[in-house]
């Protein structure tokens, strides 16, 4: 079966056409195209409450692109899931039906446990076996950051948070690069956060994490030092926490220039890596102190909510 996945978050659109095979009760997938584009649907909705106008062109714009794609390579299945922004806005009506004029299908706009669950389905399609190993999945996105803990029997606890890399960055750091005093203030609100996860999931317990989305694999590819983007060298890799935390403490250290400069960041996220760097930088941190530092490194994966939706269309997932 050929299927498509389209995830349309506060920052990005991204499709994926896959086959999927299924063998010995496994669902496999495999990359038939694979693309993301900046934006930013999100712009102003933390403000306003509403989807702007132009960032509902732009957005309308890359949907019409992804359902030609779709047509040429003769996809049976497609599903198109929206997040964060469209959650909280007030006329996300004039969005699900824009889409649905253009992509044929009706947008769902999936609640925060239902993200979370895709997420987690997706970063850990590609791992190896996780037994009785706890593993939190962060997928740290432009509007909202899910919390998931699991193992192999599935979901055992998520949450999601509205605090995300564009979020931030129009609520805190505005200055470039961000201020001493704006940088507090972010930080002391991602604690506030955290200890809002903690009421409902065990973040004390897990022996792993992982993180997603474009956020994590642009630090990751700062803390591996690439001169361009290397999505197989970014894929699984697993970096000391002090090495994440120093790639993510430069990038929120840069100003937007010098973050342009860098070979592997792509324009969209230039005015937003330092929002998103310090949420990483936060969560890990505390992540460290809360398993007494039994949680030393982070894993990347490149593979993430996406995937979750591609495995969906499919029949595999809800």
């Amino acid at each position: 079966m050929r299927v498509a996945a389209i995830d349309c978050g506060t920052n990005s659109i991204r499709l994926l056409i896959a086959d999927v095979t299924t063998a010995s009760g496994a669902t496999t997938l495999t990359d038939v195209h694979r693309e993301m584009r900046v934006v930013r649907l999100g712009q102003g909705v933390d403000a306003t409450g509403m989807l702007a106008p132009e960032a509902l062109e732009r957005t309308f714009a890359a949907a019409e692109d992804y359902a030609a794609l779709i047509r040429a390579n003769n996809v049976e299945r497609v599903r198109f899931v929206a997040t964060s922004a469209t959650r909280d806005a007030g006329n996300r009506d004039v969005f699900v039906d824009g889409i649905k004029a253009r992509v044929g299908v009706e947008p769902e706009v999936v609640s925060g446990a239902e993200e979370a669950a895709l997420s987690f389905a997706g970063a850990v399609s590609v791992l190896p076996a996780l037994d009785d190993e706890l593993v939190l999945v962060v997928d740290l996105g432009g509007g909202s950051t899910e919390f998931v803990v699991g193992n192999s029997r599935g979901v055992q606890a998520a949450t999601s948070t509205d605090m995300g890399c564009v979020r931030f960055t129009e609520r805190y750091l505005r200055s470039d690069p961000p201020t001493e005093t704006e940088v507090a203030a972010a930080e002391a609100a991602v604690e506030a956060k955290l200890l809002d996860v903690l009421a409902g999931v065990p973040l004390a317990d897990v022996t792993r994490v992982v993180g997603v989305a474009g956020t994590v694999t642009t630090i990751t590819a700062q803390a591996l030092g690439l001169a361009s983007y290397d999505r197989e060298a970014i894929h699984a890799a697993v970096v000391p926490l002090d090495r994440v935390d120093l790639a993510a403490s430069e990038l929120l250290g840069m100003t937007r220039a010098e973050r342009a400069a860098l070979g592997f960041m792509h324009p969209g996220r230039v005015d937003v890596i330092g929002a998103g760097s310090l949420i990483w930088r936060t969560v890990l941190r505390r992540l460290a102190i809360l398993t007494a530092g039994r949680i030393a490194s982070a894993t990347t994966s490149e593979h993430d909510i996406l995937d979750g939706i591609a495995l969906g269309a499919a029949g595999d997932l809800p």
